[in-house]
This record gives structure tokens, C-alpha cells and sequence, in this order.
């Protein structure tokens, strides 16, 4: 492996940990005060309490964000092996 294509993977993985610090920060965002005091109201969605409908679609979104990153780092990974 030459050092440039060595360079090319390190600042592809370091983009990816960025990537998986700001998920995680936004997470912790979504779920405190602000956002969870705008979905904390007496309203039914399709006779579900809106703040539920909120957290349960929040956690769906965040497992499918990881689940892209984690396919994202295995190929990352396959492809640094077989150069």
C-alpha cells in the first residue's frame, strides 16, 4: 500500500468517526428538554399521545442512521483488506 492510499483511508475512516460523534450529539439533543417539551402536548395522532409517536419514530430514525454507518465502515473496512 502506498502512503497516499494509506492517507486516503485514514481521513475516510476519521470522516466517518466526525459522522458517528454528531449522530450521538444529536441524539442526546432529540431526546432532552427543548425537542421533548415541543412533543409534550395533549394531542392524539391516530389515538397515540404525540410525544410517543415522537420518541418511537426518533429511536427508528436513530437505529437506521447507525445501521448506515455501520455499512458504511464495513466497506470501508472490505475495501482496505483486498487493496
Amino acid at each position: 500500500m502506498s502512503a497516499r492510499r494509506i492517507k486516503e483511508v485514514l481521513i475516510r475512516r476519521l470522516k466517518l468517526k466526525d459522522s458517528w460523534a454528531i449522530c450521538f450529539v444529536l441524539g442526546l439533543v432529540m431526546m432532552n428538554y427543548p425537542f421533548i417539551s415541543i412533543f409534550n402536548k395533549p394531542a392524539l395522532t391516530f389515538g397515540i399521545p404525540l410525544l410517543y409517536l415522537y420518541l418511537f419514530f426518533g429511536w427508528l430514525f436513530s437505529i437506521f442512521i447507525i445501521y448506515l454507518f455501520s455499512r458504511a465502515a464495513a466497506k470501508d473496512a472490505d475495501n482496505g483488506e483486498r487493496s
